[in-house]
C-alpha cells in the first residue's frame, strides 16, 4: 500500500521533470491520482508510463496554449493545442461551468486534446457549483460496432454528477463499452482470463483471452451481442464520438489517435486530436436548488428502500462504491500491482525521483 500523498508527490515530480509548468503538474497528477482513489486502477498512475512514452513520441504538448476557438454565450469549442487532457479538460469545464452561471448552462467541444483519466472527475467539478455536470470524451478505436470485427470506437465513456442536499452525490461513471481496455490490461498483469462478452477474435469470435487486441481482436460494445442490447452501447459510444469529435473537428471513429505510443496515428487525420465534451446546468434554472437536492435526496432514499435480492446486500446509489473507496485507501493506502509498480520504479530511475 502506498499512502496518497506519497504517489501524489512522486507523479507530480514526473510531471514536472516532463517540463510541465508547476500548476499543470499538480493539477494533472490530481486528476490522475483521483482514479486511484475511486478505485479506477486502470486509468491511475498505472497509465502515467503511458502519458511519458506519448511525450517522449512528440504526441504530448507539456506547455500547451489552450485557448477557446469558437463561442456564443452558452456554448464553446475549446482547442487543447496537443496538451495533456488531464490538464485541457478541466480548462473546458470550467468555461462550460462559467457559461452555466451566466446563462443557466453551458455545452464546451474540445478538440486537439489527450486522455484525460476518469470522467466522473471533471463532472463531479460541477457539484461544487450547485450544477450537474456532464463529461464525456472519446477514445482510441479498440470497440467493435454490433454485427462487425473492425474496430471503429473507442471505450467512448460518459458521466453524469448530480448534487444532492444530504444524501452524497449522485455519480454514474461508465464506459460505453463492455469493459474498459485498461481492465483488460489489468487481467494481462495479474495472468487472468476476462469474463465472457467482453472481447471478439478477429474472425468475431467471443473470447476470454485478455491477450486478444494485440492479435487483431476487439472489444465489445456495452451489452456484448444484439440479444443483449450490444446495438444500444454502440449507439451511446456513437453519440459521445459525435459529440465530443465530429462537433469539434477532433478525429472521430477509427481515426483517434491510439494511446499506446508504439502504433502511429492515423496518416490521413480527419481531424485535431481526441476530442471531448463537457455540459454544466445550473440547477436553479430549472428549480430552486434547494427544493431540488430535497427530492434528489429523496429519489436516493426511495432506491436504498428498494427490497434487495437474495444473496446481495443492499441496492447502490452510482457513485457509491467509489465514494466507499476513496475512504479507504485514504485511510489505508493505494495498493499497486508488482508490473505498476515495476513501471514507476523505472520511471523514477530516468528522471531521478524516488519512489
Amino acid at each position: 500500500m502506498y499512502p496518497y500523498q506519497q504517489l501524489f508527490s512522486f507523479t507530480q515530480e514526473v510531471f514536472l521533470h516532463m517540463g510541465c509548468p508547476s500548476e499543470d503538474a499538480k493539477l494533472a497528477t490530481e486528476v490522475l491520482l483521483d482514479a486511484d482513489l475511486r478505485g479506477v486502477d486502470s486509468h491511475g498512475v498505472a497509465r502515467l508510463s503511458g502519458y511519458v512514452r506519448l511525450w517522449e513520441a512528440g504526441r504530448i504538448n507539456v506547455r500547451p496554449q489552450v485557448k477557446i476557438v469558437h463561442q456564443t454565450p452558452s456554448t464553446a469549442t475549446v482547442d487543447g493545442d496537443g496538451g495533456l487532457g488531464l490538464v485541457v479538460a478541466p480548462y473546458a469545464m470550467e468555461v462550460a461551468m462559467g457559461k452555466a452561471e451566466q446563462v443557466g448552462t453551458g455545452w464546451v467541444s474540445v478538440l486537439n486534446s489527450n486522455h484525460y483519466g476518469i470522467a466522473g472527475y471533471h463532472a463531479m467539478k460541477a457539484l461544487q457549483r450547485d450544477m450537474i455536470g456532464i463529461s464525456m470524451t472519446n477514445a482510441s478505436p479498440l470497440v467493435a460496432p454490433t454485427f462487425s470485427t473492425d474496430r471503429m470506437l473507442g471505450t467512448n465513456p460518459i458521466a453524469v454528477a448530480v448534487p444532492t442536499k444530504n444524501q452524497p452525490p449522485f455519480v454514474a461513471d461508465l464506459a460505453t463499452a463492455a469493459a474498459a481496455n485498461g481492465k483488460l490490461e489489468i487481467l494481462q498483469r495479474k495472468e487472468k482470463k476476462a469474463p465472457q462478452g467482453w472481447i471478439q477474435t478477429a474472425d468475431g469470435q467471443r473470447t476470454t483471452n485478455p491477450h486478444e487486441l494485440k492479435e487483431g481482436g476487439a472489444l465489445l460494445p456495452l451489452g456484448s451481442d444484439r440479444n443483449h442490447g450490444s446495438h444500444k452501447g454502440y449507439a451511446l459510444s456513437s453519440v459521445v464520438d459525435i459529440f465530443s469529435a465530429v462537433l469539434s473537428g477532433a478525429n472521430y471513429g477509427p481515426w483517434v489517435p491510439p494511446f499506446v505510443s508504439f502504433l502511429s496515428p492515423p496518416a490521413d487525420p480527419v481531424g485535431k486530436g481526441i476530442g471531448h465534451f463537457f455540459g454544466a446546468m445550473r440547477i436553479d434554472a430549472f428549480r430552486p436548488a434547494d427544493e431540488f437536492k430535497a427530492h434528489m435526496d429523496n429519489w436516493i432514499e426511495t432506491f436504498r428502500k428498494a427490497k434487495v435480492k437474495k444473496g446481495e446486500k443492499a441496492v447502490l446509489i452510482p457513485g457509491d462504491p467509489e465514494r466507499l473507496m476513496t475512504q479507504q485507501r485514504l485511510k489505508k493506502g493505494i495498493p499497486l500491482l508488482a508490473p505498476v509498480e515495476r513501471d514507476l520504479e523505472e520511471l523514477g530511475k530516468r528522471f531521478g525521483v524516488k519512489l
